[in-house]
């Protein structure tokens, strides 16, 4: 007796093969990285400076600027301007994946506010890290 195994494909298998597929290879890596940095983690807000209409100055793009606001309460902690992050100049990639993943910078202290402790998973990490990387000045 001969036996065939035959595959159905539900839509639950079809949509778990069309995510797998579309998972982020290395070459799309930086474009994932983008798109997390511009729509999903905010960085430009604070990272970006603006013009006089408010419109992002893409000239200057996330190479750092005063921020535009400040804590209604006192806060000696603040940080009152953004850094430069375009190439991650103060970082090397591994302490970037790191800092995105606990919210730990390298020296071990956690970043002033208004910048959040980023809990970020292994791969969106490495993919913001390989997209401000590829901004290098």
């Amino acid at each position: 007796m001969k036996t065939t195994l035959k595959f159905l494909l539900t839509p639950a298998v079809l949509l778990t093969t069309v995510a797998l597929s579309a998972q982020p290879g290395e070459a799309n890596l930086a474009a994932r990285g983008r798109y997390l940095v511009e729509n999903v983690t905010g960085c430009a807000d604070c990272h970006a400076p603006r013009n006089e209409r408010g419109e992002f100055i893409k000239a200057q793009w996330l190479m750092g600027s005063p921020l535009a606001f400040a804590p209604t309460v006192p806060m000696p902690a603040w940080a009152p301007v953004a850094p430069a992050i375009a190439g991650l100049p103060t970082m090397t990639e591994a302490q970037a994946i790191h800092f995105l993943q606990t919210g730990l910078r390298p020296d071990g202290s956690r970043p002033r506010p208004p910048m959040p402790e980023f809990r970020l998973n292994a791969d969106d990490a490495r993919a913001v890290v390989a997209y401000l990387k590829s901004l290098r000045q």
